[in-house]
């Protein structure tokens, strides 16, 4: 397996929607009603949502490619919690990597790469949230010196998910 890592472009945009559709739906799908999860997933990952973001330069896209199969991404941006927090804080919105590629050291480089680019743009802060029920993706955001430092209210349709946001300083 050779992973190659570049800049997401807007021509991935409906690649990387239907990569991020799918890395969501495996990993919480079960968790929500069919009319809500749809709901979301358009809204997010849909033309409107994370492609319309690959020619905003208030957001930086990173995507680790098999040939050309996107198995992960990872979003920098406009911190959207709401708080008050440091101005020079960016949020990690996702870090996505398809079952096949994970544990195969795709995250760790996506999350270096967000590490040292939040630098190179003079973020002092990064935040992210986290499902209070994922204990991997907290245990892998531990080994980089995120903390836990406040709740969040996650909402797919009607339902309300109890997350965690997390910070590290940079």
């Amino acid at each position: 397996m050779t992973i190659a890592y570049r800049a997401a472009l807007p021509a991935d945009g409906p690649a990387l929607s239907a990569m991020a559709k799918r890395a969501f739906t495996d990993t919480f799908g079960s968790l929500y009603r069919a009319s809500d999860l749809a709901a979301f997933l358009d809204r997010t990952f849909g033309a409107d949502g994370l492609p319309s973001q690959l020619d905003d330069p208030d957001y930086t896209v990173r995507l680790a490619c098999e040939g050309d199969t996107i198995a992960g991404f990872i979003k920098l941006g406009p911190v959207d919690f709401p708080g008050d927090w440091d101005a020079g804080a960016i949020e990690l919105h996702q870090l996505y990597v398809l079952g096949r590629w994970q544990g195969e050291g795709v995250a760790p480089v996506l999350m270096d790469w967000a590490i040292v680019t939040a630098r190179a743009q003079g973020a002092t802060q990064m935040l992210l949230s986290v499902f209070v029920e994922n204990v991997r993706a907290q245990r892998f955001y531990a080994r980089y010196g995120f903390r836990e430092v406040g709740r969040y209210e996650f909402r797919v349709g009607d339902q309300i998910d109890d997350d965690r946001i997390w910070s590290l300083d940079l």
